[in-house]
């Protein structure tokens, strides 16, 4: 087999994939046309980020089996378009792990104790010993944002020292986070209440964009903040202003919103900031762990066993691809419906199939449904990989399959539970590939999934429809398309708002201020930042 490798990795990488007698021919930095010519005859391509894998790309690549990336990130690469051309995408996302949680150790202790300050004042000609009063870390209490696999070890190596652990993670359950010893907030401002230092250990979204703030860090009173994680999480000049005020003892950071930093950023102008140019993955050993790791999964995928961190469906049968396609995004957008309606702590996800889509091979579209149930984290889900990280998160997944419906020809149902409470999303294809929510929680509704969406769950008497709607209106959010769902007269009523706009929070405080009103829940979906335009 023939091994393509455009962007440089570590020899061990590529001493292994010849061992195996594979031929592996290097082309760095090239593009366009002699990127087309070079893929033409290869069985496997490894990059880094930088080539572009297109869709042009992998239609050139005729005997393209796998592309893999020796890293984490995969944004260069069309997923979906490997996935249309039956070619496998993997990433190596646990060789630069302990790497990651290291660095974020070691800038704990460099922030507590002030090294490189005092390192640079002795090397200036100050003999300043008076001046730097450090922290001492046994029996503080360290807050961990994100309890995801390199927030544990940190948990493994800072709870070992003798720290006290307290971790925010929606998506972690009680008995893991038991078993490394830390205490589960129950939201994120409970973890800055009780932390003297917070460690941020999460993905950049949408969600958890400048996640931490002014407001956020003032609960962290006295305290410290290590970011080794992702930019753009904290607002990184309210952190510049709470270091130099003295609000916080200190912070350490290895990322940032822009990379490479712009010299203007607030935080290089404070002395108690400690800054690095995103070292967490810069060893030796990571470096050759992810070169390695990409190998593995190249060699696997040549003798048709499992590939373990593949991102997409490595065993999709080409000819029913075409039948399964339009439940893929279904399923994800069902998942993210239930998991932004459950307002608790997730432990088990079920996936059910019900009538002619049950016959069909489903890796893929319960892979589909778990992304979205766990969008939020930081590793991507797929049908090779999903089992490993609900595991690793204490997460139950279940899948079932009947092959009879009572009102429709294909049904997914996605259900999120944790002991008794639950909420179910139930979605159907119509003709010309037309999504629907059909059900929610039991209530039968004909609801589009897309863009902003509001669930309003009230009593049954009249008025109150009429009363959101005019809420709404007064606050400027108009109203696209709207249902409405009951079990029993004078009962619950649920209803589903499609709106042009997402709804402000003085919005909701007013809807909910009205008692006939249960609950209202806002859901952001594929084609809401389209909307926003």
């Amino acid at each position: 087999m023939k091994v393509l490798v455009t962007d440089p990795i570590a020899d061990a990488g590529m001493q292994r994939l010849r061992a195996a007698g594979h031929d592996v021919e290097t082309a760095y930095d090239v593009e366009g046309e002699a990127l087309l010519d070079a893929v033409a005859d290869a069985n496997a391509l490894i990059v880094r980020s930088g080539t572009e894998v297109t869709d042009e790309v992998l239609a050139a690549g005729n005997d393209l089996v796998i592309v893999g990336r020796a890293g984490i990130g995969v944004d260069n690469i069309d997923i979906d378009a490997a996935t249309e051309h039956g070619v496998i995408v993997a990433n190596a996302p646990e060789g630069n792990v302990r790497a990651a949680a290291e660095h974020t150790v070691a800038m704990t202790f460099a922030t507590a104790r002030s090294i490189p300050q005092a390192h640079a004042r002795l090397r200036g000609g100050e003999w300043a010993k008076g001046e730097f009063l450090g922290t001492e870390l046994n029996g503080k209490t360290l807050g961990i944002v994100g309890l995801g696999r390199v927030g544990q070890e940190v948990a493994k190596r800072l709870g070992g020292l003798g720290m006290n652990l307290v971790a925010f993670d929606p998506y972690i359950s009680e008995e893991r986070a038991d078993q490394l010893g830390a205490d589960l907030a129950d939201d994120l401002e409970e973890c800055l209440d009780r932390a003297d230092l917070i460690t941020i250990h999460t993905p950049l979204t949408p969600e958890t964009e400048n996640m931490i703030g002014e407001e956020e860090l003032a609960r962290l009173d006295d305290g410290y903040v290590v970011n080794c994680a992702r930019g753009g999480i904290i607002d990184e000049p309210a952190l510049a202003e709470a270091v130099e005020d003295g609000r916080l003892k200190g912070a350490a950071i290895d990322v940032f919103a822009e990379e490479p930093v712009d010299q203007d950023n607030p935080l290089l102008d404070v002395d108690d900031v400690i800054v690095t140019p995103h070292l967490g993955a810069s060893t030796e050993a990571a470096q050759e762990n992810v070169a390695t790791a990409t190998a593995d999964q190249v060699l696997a995928a040549f003798r048709g066993e499992p590939v373990m961190n593949a991102l997409n469906a490595p065993s999709m049968d080409e000819s029913a691809f075409p039948r399964v396609r339009p439940y893929i995004d279904l399923a994800e957008t069902a998942g993210k419906i239930a998991v932004q309606l459950f307002d608790d702590r997730v432990e088990e996800v079920e996936i059910s199939y019900e009538g002619d889509i049950a016959e069909e091979e489903l890796d893929l579209v319960t892979a589909s449904a778990l992304k979205g149930c766990f969008e939020p984290l930081e590793w991507q889900v797929n049908a090779v990989n999903a089992s490993r990280i609900a595991d690793e998160r204490g997460i139950d997944v279940t899948e079932t399959k009947s092959r009879t419906s009572e009102d429709f020809q294909s049904l997914v149902t996605v259900t999120v539970r944790n002991g008794e409470n639950e909420v179910s999303v139930c979605g159907t294809q119509f003709a010309g590939e037309d999504p629907r929510i059909v059900r929610i929680d039991g209530y039968r509704v004909d609801a589009i999934p897309h863009g902003h969406m509001l669930v309003a769950r009230n009593d049954d008497v009249p008025g109150v429809i009429g009363f959101i709607g005019s809420t709404l209106g007064d606050h400027d959010v108009n109203i696209a398309a709207m249902f409405n769902a009951r079990e029993t007269i004078g009962g619950e009523a649920l209803s589903v708002y499609n709106l042009d706009d997402p709804p402000s929070d003085e919005v909701f405080d007013a809807i909910l201020d009205d008692e006939r009103v249960i609950d209202v829940s806002y859901i952001s979906l594929n084609g809401a930042a389209e909307d926003d335009e």
